[in-house]
């Protein structure tokens, strides 16, 4: 299979590659181009798709999307101490419908995962989540969603697939392959109690913005555990973007919003991350250096990524068992990095997800509070997924 969708990277970046310092990371990248066409991806590890979709926006109002000044503004910035090679495949066009575009990317988002390469997806309105997810059909029985929102995006499911409401057809559309999806920076007054009680049913994680702020380091392990990673730039609060990117005065901020990428970047797990609802504008270079500054902490904590087999060899971890009533909670602590995870117990009576005892990633604080008497709420609701 080849990446016949893929347009090259335009003229105009091209040009200002070439205006680059040596150092600078746009002359380190593999870029696809009009002159080379594809480039070589032995060795490459993160491969840059943007995707110009926007038609399942519920606003949208015929604009097309603009990631030239995303580009020229990454391109700009200079690496970490890096080992990982990054690529540059340019853009999936629009289709000649959104079906088609769908199917363009779904399709070069399972080649890239068949190629162990993780795509870091430019959009475009946040439906392109579907197809990002439908690409691990043949990949992964069992996805983990994490949305960086203030929505959560369930929707009304009967109604055609939009950009505030694909979770809807994530969940009711077979193959069923979505076993838990987390919402990090949701504010209340954007939700309805509905979606709020459906959340809460289905036993999927929520997080609010204040915890968020208060705690970034809960994101850790909810990333830790998470195969898609979409972000939704209307979750970033509106004194940090241009004017036509404002959505909200209260949302996550510069720096959280980077943290979250790095943490998505350092999960083992994590095998793509999109970043959505860009508006381009004339006062576009914050919104674009924002955006390219998330890219960057992304690959930065690809980069810090540690291989541990938690459970390999008894040297490599701590184990800690904690009796709360009847349940005997088992946490494991790496003797690597110092992470926390807690086990799933495998229940071979019941029809479920899970086909053997597994890992959820957890924090220190949750075995503190275990040892108090308190069950941990990703633990329990983990556990009552696992049982239904």
């Amino acid at each position: 299979m080849t990446f016949n969708f893929l347009s090259p990277v335009s003229d105009a970046v091209m040009a200002h590659k070439e205006l680059l310092l040596p150092q600078a990371l746009g002359k380190k990248l593999k870029l696809h181009s009009k002159a080379h066409g594809i480039p070589d991806l032995d060795n490459v590890k993160v491969a840059i798709i943007g995707v110009l979709e926007n038609r399942n926006d519920i606003n949208y109002m015929g604009s097309d999307v603009q990631l030239d000044t995303i580009r020229t503004v990454f391109y700009n910035l200079f690496p970490g101490n890096w080992h990982t090679n990054i690529a540059d495949l340019g853009d999936i066009l629009k289709g000649d419908s959104v079906e088609d575009t769908y199917f363009a990317l779904r399709t070069t988002i399972t080649i890239l995962l068949e190629k162990k390469i993780i795509p870091v997806i430019l959009g475009g309105s946040q439906d392109l989540t579907y197809p990002n997810y439908r690409a691990y059909d043949s990949i992964c029985p069992m996805v983990n969603v994490v949305n960086v929102d203030s929505n959560f995006d369930l929707g009304d499911s009967t109604l055609p697939i939009k950009n505030n409401s694909y979770l809807g057809k994530i969940i009711l559309e077979q193959p069923y392959n979505l076993f838990n999806y987390s919402t990090i920076g949701y504010q209340t007054y954007f939700n309805s109690q509905e979606e709020i009680d459906l959340m809460e049913k289905l036993y999927f994680e929520a997080y609010r913005l204040g915890e968020v702020s208060n705690a970034i380091n809960i994101v850790e392990p909810v990333m830790r555990d998470a195969h898609i990673v979409s972000v939704d730039l209307k979750a970033v609060k509106a004194s940090e973007v241009a004017k036509k990117q404002k959505y909200s005065p209260n949302g996550l901020d510069g720096k959280e919003i980077c943290a979250i990428a790095r943490y998505a970047g350092i999960s083992n797990k994590v095998s793509s991350f999109g970043i959505y609802e860009y508006q381009q504008s004339e006062d576009d270079h914050v919104t674009a250096m924002l955006v390219a500054q998330i890219m960057w902490y992304f690959i930065e904590g690809v980069n810090c990524r540690v291989n541990e087999n938690v459970l390999g060899d008894p040297v490599n971890y701590q184990k800690f068992n904690v009796l709360i009533d009847d349940d005997d909670l088992i946490f494991y602590k790496s003797n690597k990095t110092g992470r926390w995870w807690i086990e799933i117990p495998f229940l071979p009576d019941v029809n479920n997800k899970l086909k053997k005892h597994t890992l959820l990633p957890c924090t220190h604080q949750d075995y503190t509070e275990a040892t108090q008497g308190k069950i941990p709420e990703r633990w329990f609701k983990a556990y009552k997924k696992n049982s239904y």
